[in-house]
């Protein structure tokens, strides 16, 4: 179809949703996490994948949506996974062994990476995991370079039989521009694989995929879909060059608002490159500065193809920040361009630690845990990723741990193993489904002294509302793994069932196996939108 509309104002986020549907997706996979949630909702919320059926439902957790992703593309149709860098790690397994197997149809998986951490607990960086994959990366500059990449990358997974990563960050999945859009393309039809073993990674299969997948990553590296992304620019001073990665150009040009450097650039934003990226830059230059979001992989890649002597400089000598993202003032004193200094704050803005929202069931479920542990020794509960992990501030100050989706159960597991009694794991609704699962069952397989107490507010809360797989299932889920009946407590944490709820709660604290507690009350904000949607459908 054509579209009416030849430009939009999208979020980087919004312009990868858009363009998959345009590139003819049939199927979108993805568990939230920030900064990659709005690629889902994009799709859900869209006129025309309802019109075309698109899949858009939200998986239990990524590696699940990774592996029906790759089942969309066994069945011949363009698929596209989406998650945070930290979700990639959930995703592993299949991710790795995908490219292995190869694709049928097209494949993007696309990793949201957060350099500074400002919803996450790392800031590790994706295009390790397809470098050590041998695939394909992406990593647009602009939300324009977002959009035409995602066509190129369908193609180029086509045309190679291999998924392809596509690198985004922060910046870009939250930020705005115009974005110019191309006709849509058809989705594909069923066609499943010519090779009905293309999928078994029994050994010897593997073995020959795996020497064929070494040698497509070698022809990638000349390919126009790749090559074309990378651009090389002179400029007359060659005392330096600057080679910049994805995002990391828009910090060097703002720098140049009013004009263009007087130095090389070589920008670089598809991956694998041919050492020959470099020469024009490296020729000409007596050292290069490298400039990229995350870890100094080029930086790292480039050391070890030079000979020259030529000296690098980057993430590794210290000219630029070991950790966190870029800048454009980072980047101007690496440079050794002035940096203007901003404005101090005024005192009456003050920074405000995160808290509960106002009315959060959250926050009734955690007092009544502090005065049920009141006879306790501090150091004992073992928390999760969530809304929830708020309680390890103050006023609450009583979580111990937050360290991977799921971890909660198995740290708790693990100490109670170490002779700590009693052990208490706290998680919500929404990570019990996507890895706490197989923890709880661990602990009823080996009966283990724990608490485990899941704070069900009915929605993914942390990432703002999105469906939860675990709305109405938790009870049972915890019956069919094996809790028993007599140890699996429902409680309501509002304040006027304070006392019976520390009742309930000490009560499982003494108990020498796996106990439950689901502590149920929907989120606050879930209800508020519920009930305006609710008013604004009966004035309609």
């Amino acid at each position: 179809m054509n579209h009416n509309i030849q430009k939009l104002l999208l979020l980087g986020d919004e312009a990868v949703a858009r363009a998959a549907m345009d590139a003819g997706l049939s199927g979108m996979y993805a568990y939230p996490g920030t900064p990659s949630t709005e690629i889902m909702e994009y799709i859900q919320s869209s006129a025309e994948a309802t019109e075309r059926n698109i899949h858009r439902e939200w998986s239990s957790n990524e590696k699940t949506a990774m592996e029906a992703a790759l089942g969309m593309s066994y069945a011949g149709k363009r698929a596209m996974v989406a998650m945070k860098h930290v979700g990639l790690n959930v995703a592993a397994d299949g991710f790795i062994n995908s490219a292995i197997t190869g694709v049928n149809g097209g494949l993007i998986v696309v990793a949201a990476d957060d350099p500074s951490m400002h919803s996450s607990q790392n800031e590790q960086d994706s295009r390790f995991y397809a470098k050590f994959a041998f695939v394909p990366v992406f990593e647009p500059a602009t939300q324009q370079e977002a959009y035409d990449m995602i066509f190129d990358a369908f193609e180029l997974s086509e045309r190679y039989k291999i998924p392809v990563l596509f690198r985004i960050t922060t910046r870009l999945a939250h930020s705005r521009a115009a974005v110019e859009l191309k006709l849509t393309i058809p989705e594909k039809k069923l066609k499943l694989p010519a090779d009905q073993l293309q999928f078994v990674l029994l050994p010897a299969i593997a073995r020959k995929r795996y020497r064929a997948l070494l040698s497509t990553y070698e022809s990638l590296k000349y390919d126009l879909s790749i090559s074309k992304f990378n651009s090389f620019t002179d400029g007359s001073d060659r005392r330096m060059g600057v080679i910049t990665c994805g995002i990391a150009y828009n910090y060097l040009m703002e720098n140049f608002s009013d004009s263009k450097p007087d130095f090389p650039v070589l920008k670089i934003t598809a991956y694998p490159f041919n050492k020959d990226v470099f020469t024009e830059i490296t020729d000409k230059c007596s050292s290069v500065l490298i400039l990229e979001e995350g870890y100094p992989i080029v930086e790292e890649s480039l050391r070890g193809i030079l000979d020259n002597g030529i000296k690098i400089h980057g993430r590794l000598d210290g000219m630029v920040p070991r950790d966190g993202e870029l800048n454009p003032a980072i980047v101007a004193k690496a440079l050794g361009l002035s940096v203007s200094a901003g404005r101090d704050v005024p005192e009456i803005v003050r920074m405000r630690p995160p808290s509960f929202c106002a009315g959060c069931g959250h926050s009734d479920m955690f007092s009544a845990i502090i005065e049920a542990l009141k006879s306790y020794s501090p150091g004992r509960v073992f928390s999760d990723i969530g809304c929830y992990t708020l309680a390890a501030l103050p006023p609450y100050d009583t979580i111990n741990s937050c360290v991977d989706m799921g971890a909660s159960i198995t740290m708790a597991i693990g100490a109670s193993d170490a002779g700590l009694f009693p052990a208490v794991a706290v998680i919500g609704d929404s990570t019990f489904t996507h890895s706490g699962m197989t923890g709880l069952l661990d602990a009823v397989v080996k009966n283990s002294p724990v608490t485990i107490i899941i704070g069900d507010n009915s929605t993914t809360g942390m990432t703002g509302g999105q469906k939860s797989q675990a709305t109405g299932r938790i009870e049972n889920i915890c019956l069919g793994i094996g809790v028993s009946r007599d140890h699996l407590r429902l409680i309501t944490p509002i304040r006027k069932n304070f006392e019976e709820n520390v009742r309930i709660i000490k009560e499982e604290f003494e108990y020498h196996g796996v106990s439950v507690i689901i502590a149920s009350r929907e989120c606050i904000q879930t209800a508020i939108k519920r009930k305006k949607s609710r008013a604004s459908n009966e004035l309609s």
